[in-house]
């Protein structure tokens, strides 16, 4: 089955019950008549998000769920699911229904286009017109300025949860909590190149978001330090030659 495989979709879900069954009827929705598979991934959720999720599987063939025994937050949520995916391209966005996966195939086809440039394993989503609180949006804005200046990684959305990427280079790439915020530039680092594309953007649905701006920002300026760090240390060969 593996090798049958276009796409597989990865979602990480913290208390998304009441989002969860509307965002696989959606992503099944959106990829009907492809070969792909969607894994849903519980971080430890302490309402029915599990339940729910193992409710579904018997309505939904493609569908696959992991569940964390402990909480260990978005990016390990993620990169648990794509080490577990059999798809060579990876798709992944919240768990909100905030993300559209509507985009998921416009994605997918950008970065599988005949003339993709070979350096490219990975187009995000640009969100064109938010749907949150302006307060929100003022944080993101503010805090995707400042990362940008520091990492030069050309992405002026780094919170935007729906991209599809090559599953070789996402496992690549150094994992540390929170790496999902800086995916352009990790990329970036290791020598591969990024693309981004506008995508829609809606109200959460059900539930409340799992972050604040306040400690969002305070994370963010250790994690900052840490990738500026992280990337000034990492060199590139440009590729190995078999002799």
């Amino acid at each position: 089955m593996a090798e049958t495989l276009e796409f597989s979709v990865v979602v990480p879900m913290h208390n998304e019950a009441g989002n969860a069954a509307g965002l696989i009827e959606e992503i099944s929705a959106a990829l009907d008549g492809r070969a792909y598979e969607m894994i849903m991934v519980d971080d430890a959720s302490s309402d029915d998000t599990r339940a729910v999720l193992a409710g579904l599987k018997s309505q939904y063939p493609a569908l696959r769920v992991l569940s964390h025994r402990t909480n260990s937050g978005q990016s390990r949520a993620i990169r648990t699911g794509v080490r577990a995916a059999r798809g060579r391209v990876i798709g992944t966005l919240d768990g909100d229904g905030q993300n559209d996966p509507a985009d998921l195939p416009d994605l997918y086809r950008s970065l599988t286009r005949a003339d993709a440039p070979a350096d490219l394993v990975m187009v995000m989503g640009r969100r064109a017109s938010r749907k949150d609180t302006a307060w929100k949006r003022f944080g993101s804005k503010f805090a995707n300025a400042i990362r940008r200046r520091m990492l030069r990684d050309d992405c002026d959305d780094s919170g935007c949860g729906i991209k599809v990427i090559k599953r070789d280079a996402y496992l690549s790439l150094p994992y540390f909590d929170h790496m999902h915020r800086y995916m352009p530039a990790l990329v970036k680092a290791e020598g591969y190149a990024a693309e981004f594309m506008d995508v829609n953007h809606r109200p959460r649905g059900a539930g409340k978001s799992n972050y604040t701006n306040f400690g969002r920002l305070w994370a963010a300026l250790s994690d900052l330090r840490g990738v500026t760090w992280l990337i000034r240390r990492r060199r590139n060969p440009g590729g190995a030659d078999e002799l």
